[in-house]
């Protein structure tokens, strides 16, 4: 398969072999003719969970070849803050979440890390989801809002491009209010300390992004 269905294949099948309407609800945002190719065509090609492993796996490859400046107490007490949060939520509601926390924390630190980096942007994923239903926006409205560009590239096409109004716009910022809002709470668990971690971990990876360094065997 190629990188856009082993993207699909690889998150969807954290949710295991499910129906197309399940992932494409878990997903939200992306259209139909996208989701046929990020999750239709690729099942055909490999196998839900086990694709979801080598997914994980994947990415620990990638922070094994970026994060290895950072240094590694950063990466634990980062990792430590994060796992708390998630662990905080509670299962059922949010799909993709609940997927990835069925996998085991990894002793490494910077898998650690970076596995508490996936959980959080699945986190806020799902509450933007919420978010958006809530104050009436439709899935194109909030993807061509967030970013033209990808906008097309969730596989909408210039027809699906909708008319941008005050009131659209004034929708969109709400839904960003009530995410951030939705997720600052969940923080709730964390000490100022527990935050900060958090805050110089996130900082730090986003850096290394830009500069990566492999990580010394």
């Amino acid at each position: 398969m190629n990188v856009f269905q082993f993207y699909g294949l690889g998150r969807g099948g954290v949710l295991g072999d499910v129906d197309y309407d399940v992932v494409f609800d878990a997903f939200t945002f992306f259209s139909h003719s996208a989701m046929g190719m990020l999750w239709t065509a690729s099942r055909e090609k490999g196998e839900p969970a086990e694709t979801a492993e080598a997914h994980v796996q994947a990415a620990y490859a990638y922070a094994d070849a970026t994060f290895g400046a950072i240094p590694v107490d950063v990466l634990k007490k980062f990792s430590a803050a994060v796992h708390k949060v998630a662990s905080s939520v509670a299962p059922g509601h949010h799909a993709l979440l609940d997927g990835y926390k069925q996998f085991d924390v990894p002793a490494n630190p910077v898998h650690s890390a970076y596995l508490g980096a996936i959980l959080m942007r699945e986190l806020r994923g799902c509450v933007h989801i919420d978010a958006v239903r809530e104050v009436g926006l439709t899935p194109a409205e909030a993807a061509y809002l967030q970013d033209p560009t990808v906008f097309k590239m969730h596989g909408y096409s210039d027809e699906d491009v909708p008319t941008v109004t005050p009131e659209l716009e004034a929708k969109k910022a709400q839904a960003e209010q009530i995410t951030s809002a939705a997720v600052a709470a969940y923080f709730d668990v964390l000490s100022d300390e527990e935050r900060q971690a958090i805050r110089d971990g996130a900082l730090a990876m986003q850096e290394a992004v830009k500069n990566p360094v492999p990580v010394s065997q």
